[in-house]
């Protein structure tokens, strides 16, 4: 179904220019190429396609504009032509020539020549295929005076040369010479189409072609505009635009199932409740999370209770649970011993409320209470409380919230997320349960097996129910016995407030038993997905519709091990069942004095409904053809082995259907007229009843091959086997396909982001062209989505959720698309990062979107068995794999082949287990209606014949039971394996011994073992010769099958452990190609390798796969390379691959060690430090007495090593420590690579080159390089301005680097600091706005102000300035949302843009100087000015080595790690594996440096770039530690308090404060000051911790914090951060907290 334009020449025109057309039908346009200096007659010759969704009307218009284009100005309108395509809806095929009309609708002279078809949806109108179009007689290349190679390489993709148009591309292969690498910019833009697709994490070669101004004169094409800004970039490689794409992209995350526990602690702090509704009370707080009840004290007649008490619920449970769990917080009256009490009032909300707000956590706020049983009663009081939701690795920040005023105004701090009316209503919740299906055949209970083992039979013994989970409340049905259908029409009510605060209904089947009832299915509603809060929204409403549920698999077994997935723990691996439901919610009118004021759960009888109401019976086909099956663990066994496909219960060979015909009649109704129905539906050509098609749903078993040592696979060589299963389902494709659209536009906005994110990373120029193009393809994107749903109203099954999520996802897409035309013009260089924030909230509200609730076909399970027994699965979603007419709607996976990698079920997936493959198969899947299957093999490599059964021999749709292909390939495989970065570590020494193994259909092969590295450069080219690919040879050029590559540990003894996995798209090049530039030789690349679903380092590789042409292999292009003699057979890389490498020279500060711990038991007495960087390396001087002194006697060293120019490539640099013992041993103590060296190089000031402010922010690491030298200025100068009129001194640090460069660095002042000015100005001076008026500040009186006045005041100013931080971020997202709701208002004139832009120049300034301003015009309000001037200290909010960067500005620390990393969660961690720190630095640079440089006066050469560092022999320190105080401490003690003191470590020195433990206190102020001798480097490490003191047994740590002062000692910064402000002459009372090392006031951390 399409439209399709042939635009042939535009004649009659005026002058010469350049000119280009736009046609444009149903709101998509598509620009021709721009025709150059034509004079009267333009020849385009270009043909355009529409997909029409709909059938077109007689009355829609087709419009044609031409324009005069310009580069610099607005392209001129010549003239519009409209034609009303009545005719063409008539005819089919229509030719027009007419004139054009200019703006005034007048006809002028230049004429119009055109050829229009349409296709219509029922074939109504005539047939044409489209190689009528393709041979248009000469290939127009000698009008247009083009390379005619350009202009043919338009055509694969019969569309404009920018990929923006979603327009659907013809499948038809062009003639392939057409497809190589002109030199032209728009056939550049087609090069990346034919080129082999990438996967998302990694960029193609980039087109050599694009060339910066081709760009540019590409862009301006497209953008009609010489503004740089308004360059976009669409889709040059992006995988979604391959022209013959018949494959899909592989998914390279294994994904162990969602089911894995983990720990979460949920923190509540009930501080006070207000308004409790009663007399003489002696209330008492519940808390309440899951089944673990906690009680507060009791508090003796009052109504208004305080309590500030503390309470902690730890949980090792999968996230799913855990955000289901209710925390409910009930107020009760008089409880005591003997009775439970009366309850007052209830507030309940699941922890997955909790967890979704800012920082996981709801912070002083009022929660509602109110009375379950009472509907009509109103408010029972407020209760105050902070609430917490901690999973692993979540970090939690207190905010610094309101003062106690406004958190007195409760209506303004109610516990409710944002968006929630804070009066909220009773509601019903109307759940009914209608019927189900499918449920398994075999009783779960134990009590079955007995009965059957008794009796020898096995009827129906299922008696299932349903029961409803509810925000805490539980709704059961009857149990229908001993039904395999059964039928309920009940109705389960619930009574809750609204909006609900739990987010998930779990509907759950079950079975009905005397010893314990198990769930056989499980489904969760969210009811987010089911419902919408805007102003346009609509309540929760569901169905009816069947809801699919997933779990264990249907064998009958006594005990089943994946019980645990009918509970919807995981992923389910297998159909189970399905289950007729809707759902409906009532506002209750509390008023209504009829009303039942009763919240229990009621059940009722419901009425049934309608059978077709969920839509017509259709006959389903689904046809399968396994084209690859490798890669198979040998674990299981060499016994034959067959995969088995099943859809919903259909396939399934223990208790599968085979038809829906008997079914029909048992559920009653009209099955008559149904069944003649479905018969007639069944393709008549299969003949009568004899050739009526049995579904084959599994391939024939099979003995499978060996490939190596821990893989098997099929042989599936020129046969492959195929499977075909028809099956029954209602018709809801439009749900799907809805969906597909909106995936399909987050599939594209996603690649295009990853593309964004590369090019930053790997500096290629102009990313922001290519977000801009990412903006315009979703644009238009949505704006298709809006036409294409639209057309479906009107459908009779269609639900109330159907019409209502169709109307919100088409206002959400209109929107987004409009918000995405906005964004692109503001899309500038400096704003990308905060543009790209937006654009990845787009790509979740998608995702979000797509996600459809009501379910329709279910899932394709693929099971591979070995001897009967299952082992590993696939699961597959139905919409991937489902047909449609217009591409947009088709499955992303329909009709290609695609890459799956089987798994384990279950619990057996989790951990190292999961992560090895089970198999990779090389699937095509179809599905589709049965009478629309004409073309289901459409999208298999060509080239097969089809092999059918005897039955179906002769009728031509009757489908294959194998292929058979007659073509096949040969090539040969060249693998480049340079080298791998940041492996994961799988010895207990903290390293690896690496190998790679490289699978490439039916073979495999391995990379030497590098001994000992995380970090192999293995320099290597493996050969796979003679690799048999089969199908057409064309094909293979576009769509060559994926490579696997695995990383391997070698053990001495055993298996080797399994490190990580990636995938790769060779090059490829036919016999017929020349191996020349721009494709080959092909680049090295970074692929990302996963273990797991975590990423586990990069590889850098290139993979080419040549065809072997009649001349056999001498051919090929001679692999040429460096041969190595003494690696014999081992072939490295060959020269025109591997990277160009240029002398570098590395210079390493040694410093010392610290915190090593024992080797083997033993002390580390005499360790050395040997550093290693591509081969090349350098040992530090030996430490002869670690315990003596840690430092290393000779500071810089260096060593020279040839690196690769291109700064991406570097290899890392490995640090190890080794202890050397007596007679020559010596052990690995800890290693660290530090992946990217380039912080650390520098690089000499080029006059010449512009780039030099960007390197500027590499030398951030070198800003020690003129440290103290006496040539250049001191690095922290300190400049102060006197300005007369104010007192203080403006303190700003400068930091410049080196004396000739203009590079300025901002140290330290900041915001919080300009603002205390501010604040300190005294009156008169002219102090900021307020001139005279401001009031005259009293001196305050000396014995007022003591060090804790200045203390709290400035806590005051430091959370002040947070609130104002949070106020001004806030309004200044508001003013932005301001801004893109009005420009989405401006017209869409051309000047739009320009609008645009102005808006966005004061825009773009970066917010941060927005802030500035906010902040620093905050503190002038009048009420502030007469606050008394105190002088405040400096406080930091978090800790100093945050703020200042770890105090590595010169000197760096190495974390040394050995050991294995964990795999699962509960093993070595990070900080486990940690046995020791180096502190150095190192610096890079080319040699030989320029002289200027070396000769300055005082350089060192013994120091090269280190300059001027100090000496790091021992130096006594006097350390002085204020502690002032701890917040937030973890409770020790029963009482849910603590009784906290100070302990404080420093080398041998142990202070322990015990006497003075402060009691029953979390909050504990100390103010203690403790002064301490210490020498460095042996005592540098100083540790605070807080100890719970018991009057019994040991005293409880609750929580410690180390600080490692010789970073601070050293520091540039320790001369100017605390300092304060002012000094005035009358302190006393408590030291100013400014040593020689910072005060230890950053916050203890409360958890222990």
């Amino acid at each position: 179904m399409a439209l399709q334009l042939q635009l042939r020449t535009v004649s009659g025109l005026r002058g010469r220019a350049d000119r280009i057309a736009k046609a444009a039908f149903r709101g998509l346009s598509f620009y021709t190429r721009v025709l150059e200096s034509c004079e009267d007659e333009a020849r385009f010759e270009e043909t355009f396609r529409w997909p029409v969704a709909s059938s077109i009307d007689g009355n829609e218009i087709l419009e044609i504009q031409v324009f005069n284009y310009s580069k610099v100005f607005t392209n001129r309108l010549i003239g519009t032509f409209r034609m009303v395509l009545q005719k063409v809806v008539e005819e089919g095929h229509v030719e027009v020539t007419d004139t054009l009309i200019d703006d005034n609708n007048s006809a002028i002279q230049t004429s119009i020549s055109i050829e229009i078809r349409y296709q219509a949806q029922d074939g109504t109108v005539g047939t044409w295929s489209d190689k009528e179009f393709l041979e248009t007689p000469g290939l127009r290349s000698e009008g247009d005076g083009r390379c005619p190679l350009e202009t043919d390489s338009l055509l694969p993709g019969l569309r404009q040369s920018s990929d923006v148009s979603p327009g659907k591309s013809s499948q038809q292969p062009a003639d392939r010479s057409f497809r190589r690498a002109g030199k032209g910019v728009f056939s550049a833009m087609k090069l990346g189409k034919a080129r082999p697709t990438k996967d998302d994490h990694r960029k193609q070669d980039e087109p050599a072609v694009l060339e910066a101004e081709d760009l540019d004169r590409k862009a301006m094409r497209l953008g009609g505009g010489l503004d740089p800004d308004a360059i976009s970039l669409a889709s040059v490689t992006a995988v979604t635009t391959n022209v013959s794409n018949k494959r899909s992209k592989p998914d390279i995350k294994m994904e162990p199932s969602a089911g894995r526990p983990m720990d979460y602690q949920v923190s509540v702090t009930v501080i006070e409740a207000r308004q409790l509704v009663g007399l003489n009370m002696d209330p008492v707080v519940c808390v309440e999370v899951g089944e673990e009840k906690k009680y507060t004290s009791m508090k003796e007649s009052t109504n208004c209770p305080y309590y500030n008490e503390y309470f902690v619920f730890d949980f090792h449970v999968p996230p799913d649970v855990m955000f289901d769990k209710i925390i409910k917080l009930s107020v009760i009256h008089s409880k005591n011993l003997l009775r439970s009490g009366t309850l007052v009032g209830s507030f309940k909300m699941d922890v997955g409320t909790v967890y979704t707000q800012p920082e996981h956590q709801f912070y002083h706020k009022w929660a509602i209470l109110s009375d379950p049983e009472d509907l009509t009663a109103g408010l029972k009081g407020y209760l105050k409380c902070d609430i917490a939701v901690v999973g692993k690795g979540d970090n939690i920040k207190t905010p610094h919230k309101a003062n106690e005023t406004d958190e007195d105004d409760i209506e303004g701090n109610l516990l409710l997320p944002d968006g929630v009316p804070p009066e909220r209503q009773w509601a019903r919740f109307y759940i009914k349960i209608y019927r189900a299906e499918g449920l398994p055949r075999m009783n779960t209970s134990i009590m079955a097996n007995v009965k059957k083992a008794l009796i020898g039979e096995n009827k129906d013994l299922v008696d299932p129910y349903v029961q409803v989970v509810f925000a805490g409340q539980k709704g059961k049905t009857s149990v229908q016995k001993s039904s395999y259908e059964p039928l309920w029409n009940e109705q389960i009510i619930f009574t809750e407030m609204f909006p609900p605060l739990c987010k998930r209904i779990k509907v759950q089947i079950r079975d009905s038993d005397k010893v314990n009832d198990v769930a056989i299915g499980t489904h969760f509603i969210d009811l987010r997905k089911i419902s919408n809060e805007g102003d346009k929204g609509y309540l929760p409403t569901f169905g009816p519709a069947w809801v699919n549920m997933y779990g264990s698999t249907r064998n009958y077994t006594l005990m089943d091990e994946h019980q645990e997935l009918n509970e919807g723990l995981g992923e389910g691996v297998s159909f189970r069942a399905r289950l007729l439901m809707s759902l409906a919610v009532e506002i209750l009118d509390t008023s209504n004095p009829e009303i039942n004021s009763s919240t229990e759960v009621q059940v009722e009888q419901a009425t049934s409904v309608a059978d077709n109401c969920t839509g017509k019976m259709e006959e389903f086909f689904l046809f399968g053809a396994f084209l690859e099956a490798t890669m198979i663990d040998r674990k299981i066994g060499d016994k034959p082995i067959n995969f088995e496909v099943t859809i919903g219960n259909y396939g399934n060979q223990i208790d599968g259907t085979a038809k829906p015909l008997l079914r029909r009649k048992k559920e009653g109704g009209d099955g008559d007229e149904e069944e003649s129905e479905l018969l007639q539906n069944s393709s008549e050509d299969e003949g009568g009843e004899d050739g009526e098609m049995v579904s084959v749903s599994s391939s024939q078993p099979m003995k499978p091959l060996v490939t190596d040592r821990n893989y098997f696979h099929l042989p599936y060589f020129e046969k492959k086997p195929c499977i075909y299963i028809k099956s029954w389902w209602q018709d809801q494709r439009r749900r799907l396909y809805n969906a597909n659209i909106m995936d399909k536009i987050a599939d594209k906005l996603e690649e295009g982001l990853n593309d964004v994110q590369e090019m930053i990373k790997t500096e290629k120029p102009h990313p922001e062209r290519r977000l801009r193009g990412v903006l315009e393809e979703l644009s238009s994107g949505c704006l298709r989505f809006v036409t294409l749903a639209d057309k479906d109203q009107h459908h009779s099954s269609r639900t109330r959720l159907d019409r209502e999520r169709l109307k919100s996802c088409m206002r959400e897409l209109e929107n987004m698309g409009q918000q995405a035309t906005t964004l692109r013009s503001q899309v500038k260089r400096n704003t990308m990062k905060d543009k790209l924030k937006l654009v990845q909230n787009f790509l979740q509200k998608l995702r979000f979107l797509a996600d459809e609730p009501q379910h329709t076909i279910p899932d394709i399970f693929i099971w591979m068995m070995s001897n009967n027994k299952r082992i590993a699965y696939a699961r597959v979603p139905s919409k991937d794999i489902l047909y449609s007419i217009v591409d947009e709607e088709m499955g992303k996976d329909c009709a290609k082949v695609k890459t799956v990698f089987l798994k384990l079920p279950g619990k057996r997936g989790f951990g190292p287990a999961g992560w090895t493959v089970q198999a990779k198969m090389e699937i095509y899947l179809w599905l589709g209606l049965n009478k629309q299957r004409k073309d289901f093999l459409s999208g298999l490599p060509c080239g097969f014949e089809e092999k059918k059964i005897a039955r179906g021999q002769n009728l031509p749709s009757f489908p294959p039971i194998s292929l058979l292909y007659t073509k096949k390939q040969v090539f040969q495989l060249r693998a480049h394996m340079y080298q791998a970065r940041s492996l994961f570590a799988a010895d207990s020494s903290g390293l690896s011994d690496p190998f790679a193994r490289v699978f490439f259909t039916s073979q495999s092969q391995c990379t030497e073992v590098l001994n000992e590295t995380l970090c192999p450069t293995w320099d290597q080219l493996l050969v796979f010769d003679n690799v048999e690919l089969y199908g057409e040879a064309h094909e293979m050029r576009d769509d060559p099958p994926i490579i696997v590559i695995e990383i391997y540990d070698q053990d001495t003894v055993g298996k080797a452990d399994f490190m990580g996995r990636t995938f790769a798209k060779p090059v490829v090049k036919m016999s017929d190609e020349q191996y020349c530039p721009p494709r080959f030789p092909p680049q090295l690349e970074y692929y990302q390798i996963y273990r797991g679903n975590s990423t586990a380092g990069d590889l850098l590789a290139a993979f080419e796969l040549l065809q072997i042409g009649p001349g056999g292999k001498s051919d090929l292009p001679p692999i040429d390379g460096p041969t190595d003699m003494d690696r014999g057979p081992i072939l490295p890389v060959p020269l025109g691959i591997r990277p160009v490498l240029s002398k570098y020279r590395v210079e390493i500060l040694f410093w010392g060690l610290r915190d090593l711990k024992r080797v083997n038991l033993a002390q580390v007495d005499r360790p050395r430090v040997d550093i290693e960087c591509a081969g090349k390396g350098v040992q530090s001087a030996l430490i002869q007495n670690y315990k003596k002194n840690p430092n290393f006697s000779t500071l810089v060293k260096w060593f020279e090593v040839d690196l690769p120019e291109n700064e991406l490539l570097h290899p890392p640099l490995n640090i190890r420590v080794v202890d050397c013992r007596a007679f020559g041993r010596y052990t690995l103590v800890g290693s660290h690579a530090v992946s990217s060296l380039r912080k650390f190089i520098y690089r000499p000031p080029d006059k010449k080159a512009q780039h030099w402010n960007m390197t500027a922010k590499h030398l951030k690491g070198y800003l020690a390089m003129a440290n103290g030298a006496p040539r250049s200025r001191p690095t922290g100068e300190i400049v102060v301005n006197m300005e007369p009129e104010v007192p203080i001194k403006k303190m700003e640090t400068m930091v410049k680097l080196e004396a000739n460069s203009d590079a300025v660095v901002k140290v330290d002042v900041t915001e919080e600091e300009k603002e205390k000015k501010k604040k300190k100005k005294k009156g008169g001076g002219g102090g900021g706005g307020a001139g005279g008026e401001e009031v005259e500040e009293e001196e305050p009186d000396e014995s007022m102000l003591d060090w804790w006045s200045k203390y709290f005041a400035s806590i005051e100013t430091m959370k002040e300035q947070l609130r104002q931080q949070e106020a001004a971020a806030a309004e200044a997202e508001e003013k932005e949302e301001m801004e893109i709701a009005e420009e989405i208002k401006l017209d869409d004139s051309p000047m739009k843009g320009f609008k645009g832009q102005a808006k966005n120049k004061e825009k773009s300034k970066a917010p941060k100087d927005d802030k500035k301003k906010k902040q620093q015009s905050v503190p002038e309000l009048p009420e502030k000015k007469s606050k008394q001037k105190i002088d405040e200290l400096k406080v930091f909010n978090k800790e100093l080595e945050a703020e200042f960067d770890n105090f590595e500005d010169w000197l760096h620390t190495f974390n040394l790690l050995r050991g294995k990393i964990g795999d699962n969660d509960d093993n070595a961690t990070e900080e486990e594996r940690i046995v020791g720190r180096f502190k150095g630095s190192m610096c890079v640079y080319k040699v030989p440096l320029p002289d200027d440089i070396t000769k300055e006066a005082g350089y060192d050469p013994t120091f090269g770039m280190f300059q001027g560092i100090p000496s790091n022999d021992p130096i006594n320190v006097l350390v002085r530690v204020y502690v002032v105080r701890a917040t937030d401490l973890h409770p020790a003690d029963i009482n849910g308090k603590a009784d906290p003191y100070i302990a404080i470590k420093l080398g041998k020195t142990d202070i322990k404060d015990k006497e003075n433990y402060i009691s029953k206190q979390l909050n504990p102020v100390f103010g203690k000051s403790f002064d301490i001798e210490a020498t460095f480097p042996m005592e540098s490490m100083l540790t605070v911790a807080v100890y719970d003191w018991d009057l019994v047994g040991t005293d409880d740590l609750i929580g410690e914090t180390k600080i490692d002062l010789e970073n601070r000692y050293y520091s540039k910064h320790r001369a100017t951060c605390g300092v304060s402000q002012t000094y005035s002459m009358y302190e006393h009372s408590f030291p100013c907290p400014v040593s020689c090392l910072d005060p230890c006031l950053s916050r203890l951390p409360h958890q222990a």
